[in-house]
């Protein structure tokens, strides 16, 4: 092997929603990689600690404003993007939200809220992404969904529409743009500890719960996502596209005990 098919020095990476939770992760497995990075937050002072982190990594990091429900925001936050590096080469469309309700009680208002931010909103992310690589012909659009894009939880009805969205999106702009170099993939974690379910967490019976039916018997840690995002950004995975990865732990399986 001649290179490192995993090094993205001299790569331009958007990542949204990297304000906190699993998109700094990400991010900084980019960064680490070797990837000069744009960092989107919908309040931009959000990201000033994290520009500076990332920095110290010894690679460029520049901040943008997004708010993923606003189409003039994609469109101003893309264009400084591709100001800035001239180019972009991987786009992590992160950003996301959830609202935990029984199905009876979710109102009108919530299902826009969670369907515009984590269904339409990176639609038309990676939309103004992908004119920006069908001139290059070359891209590596990340969309990032849950383990819910391929099950069913209760209490997240909206959450597990727009997630199962997203796989099936993704396999659309695969056969959309594979044409043009541009690989499009859904990355898919399951339990990891976020700011939207924090509140699970502090149930211990819970936290014993989802382990036991998880079959590496833990909940996700930052550093599981960091090999699965490089290698979907990568060269490594250049001949991958409408694909969605699991990094799950292996619940997807619906493994649970057994007697033998």
């Amino acid at each position: 092997m001649d290179k490192n098919l995993f090094d993205l020095t001299g790569k331009a990476a958007i990542v949204t929603g990297a304000s906190r939770g699993l998109g700094q992760y990400m991010a900084r497995a980019l960064a680490r990689a070797g990837a000069d990075l744009v960092i989107t937050s919908r309040n931009r002072d959000r990201l000033e600690d994290f520009q500076r982190e990332i920095e110290r990594l010894g690679r460029r990091a520049v901040s943008a404003e997004l708010d993923v429900r606003d189409y003039d925001s994609i469109q101003r936050a893309v264009e400084e993007a591709f100001a800035a590096y001239g180019k972009i080469d991987i786009l992590v469309n992160n950003a996301g939200c959830n609202v935990r309700k029984l199905a009876v009680e979710v109102t009108w208002d919530d299902w826009n809220l969670v369907l515009d931010t984590n269904l339409r909103g990176p639609f038309f992310v990676a939309q103004a992404v992908a004119k920006k690589m069908i001139a290059r012909r070359y891209g590596r659009i990340i969309n990032i969904g849950s383990v819910t894009c391929v099950a069913g939880y209760a209490g997240l009805g909206p959450y597990c529409a727009s997630r199962g969205g997203i796989r099936q999106l993704t396999m659309s702009l695969a056969d959309d743009w594979g044409v043009h170099g541009i690989t499009v993939n859904c990355l898919a974690p399951g339990w990891f500890k976020t700011a939207q379910n924090a509140v699970l967490y502090e149930s211990a019976e819970w936290v014993e719960y989802i382990c036991d039916r998880i079959p590496l018997k833990r909940p996700g840690q930052p550093r599981d996502l960091d090999g699965a995002v490089v290698f979907l950004a990568s060269d490594a995975g250049e001949y991958i596209t409408g694909q969605t990865l699991l990094v799950d732990g292996g619940i997807s399986t619906g493994a649970t005990k057994a007697t033998i």
